[in-house]
């Protein structure tokens, strides 16, 4: 790639971070179509786009439950493909849980102005084996699932590879990386948290205890929390009500009240997560009417995520967060005496009985922050300033190659950072991905489709 000029680069930059879409509705003689079908173990299906300049794919892609036995069982990996041209650059959006079901450009996909495949993981349904062998939702396996994929499109999409995701999402990307780490020319991790030590969480109450500038509002989150239990029968019965007239069960969580605290013990933590410390001033008094503190831990939490309807969606995620990442374990002192189910906050409770789990220590953990440390290159990582899953948050090393930490000021748990970073950072945050992607930046005004809901958004699991 030739030198970015400065004039291109700034050029870029009050374009709005973004790529142009370059009509590809017509299929040509060489159907993009026809080369995905001729993949062995691939299915390929069309859907009408509503993002010009894309054609839109679902792939499903043959996939072994165990790589490396992989003459056993298979199943049917979930893929979206947004494709733009061969010749582009290709994003790997790493969801890290199901495919968002609907079109979405990912900020390094508008940056280098490429192709992008979502990719489904493992054992979210419909990409789970049947039967499930549970001890097979780690994160090599996963990894593994992207090498073979990446592999097989390849044959197709020949420029370079940039692999990008958010939360759970951002890890998967991390983890990949590890693993195989030719695969790919660049990684932009969106808010990845780094549980190296599961038994130490001390990082997560320092947070709570320090996060924004705003004392009065992190003492009346913390206060709204413990409104919450003062009034718990009052929170119960509406609750009872919801429960009824949405036909929710409990066979996870074994009753409502479990659930119940539950939300609680989340509020804190959701409302950074997904809310400003600007909108501290829509929360409800502390003598506000039980609806309206019932209202709040409702929109906050979301009571019903905790019933069985709600969980079952994620238990992949806790799956693995039980056997492998870790999960945080922030105390809740300003909540006793009043809860009764405080040892509930961890993924055991979240997943079925009847699947074995076993934590590994934090093996797996430290072999991957290891790796980042000594031998990672290419990583680019981004946090929200506010954002308690940035609390442990990954770390370059004397080992690390052309890598970079941003952390945006206020930002919660955001998948679209990059074009929020201050002037001077997001000049070199962009040039290094287009960099990577050996993309030069075009001198002309630059449009792109407008992004979908950020995908990050839907995700939602409390630990």
């Amino acid at each position: 790639m030739r030198r970015v000029s400065q004039g291109a680069l700034a050029l870029l930059l009050a374009a709005g971070l973004a790529g142009t879409g370059v009509s590809s509705a017509a299929a040509g003689a060489d159907d993009i179509a026809d080369r995905l079908k001729a993949i062995p173990g691939m299915t390929v299906t069309e859907k009408t786009s509503n993002l010009p300049g894309y054609r839109w794919f679902w792939l499903s892609y043959r996939q072994p439950v165990d790589h490396r036995k992989p003459k056993g069982q298979w199943f049917e990996q979930r893929i979206m493909l947004q494709h733009k041209a061969a010749e582009r650059p290709m994003v790997l959006y790493t969801s890290g849980y199901n495919t968002p079901e609907r079109m979405f450009t990912a900020e390094p996909t508008a940056l280098v102005d490429g192709n992008q495949i979502s990719v489904e993981y493992r054992y979210f349904t419909p990409s789970r084996p049947e039967p499930a062998d549970w001890k097979k939702d780690t994160i090599w396996q996963a990894a593994t699932d992207e090498h073979r994929l990446i592999g097989a499109l390849k044959r197709i999409y020949k420029a370079k590879w940039i692999s990008t995701g958010a939360s759970k999402g951002g890890m998967t990307a991390v983890y990949h990386k590890r693993f195989y780490p030719r695969d790919v020319d660049g990684s932009v991790v969106y808010v990845a948290p780094n549980d190296v030590d599961n038994n130490d969480d001390r990082a997560y109450d320092r947070f709570f205890r320090t996060v924004g500038t705003d004392a009065k509002c992190r003492a009346h989150v913390k206060g709204l929390a413990r409104e919450f239990l003062e009034r718990r029968p009052a929170m119960l019965q509406r609750f009872q009500k919801a429960i009824e007239k949405d036909g929710l069960t409990f066979s996870i969580l074994l009753t409502p009240d479990r659930a119940f605290e539950n939300s609680v013990m989340d509020y804190e933590w959701a409302f950074w997560q997904y809310s400003l410390q600007s909108d501290c001033a829509s929360l409800p008094a502390l003598d506000a009417s039980d609806d309206d503190i019932y209202a709040t831990l409702d929109a906050v939490s979301g009571l019903s995520f905790y019933s069985d309807q709600g969980l079952s969606p994620y238990i992949p995620y806790y799956y693995q967060a039980g056997t492998q990442l870790g999960w945080p374990s922030p105390k809740f002192v300003h909540l006793r005496p009043l809860l009764r189910y405080e040892s509930s906050y961890q993924p055991r409770t979240y997943v079925p009985r009847d699947i074995p789990m076993r934590f590994d220590r934090g093996t797996a953990m430290r072999d991957i922050d290891r790796w980042v440390r000594s031998q990672g290159s290419r990583l680019m990582f981004l946090y929200g300033g506010n954002d308690p899953w940035g609390a442990e948050p990954f770390r370059l090393g004397r080992g690390t190659r052309d890598s970079s930490v941003y952390v945006v000021p206020g930002l919660n748990h955001s998948g679209r950072l990059i074009g929020v970073l201050p002037a001077a950072q997001k000049e070199k945050a962009v040039a290094d991905l287009l960099r990577w992607a050996d993309v030069e930046p075009a001198m002309r005004t630059m449009t792109t489709a407008p992004a979908a809901d950020d995908p990050l958004r839907l995700q939602r699991p409390p630990l």
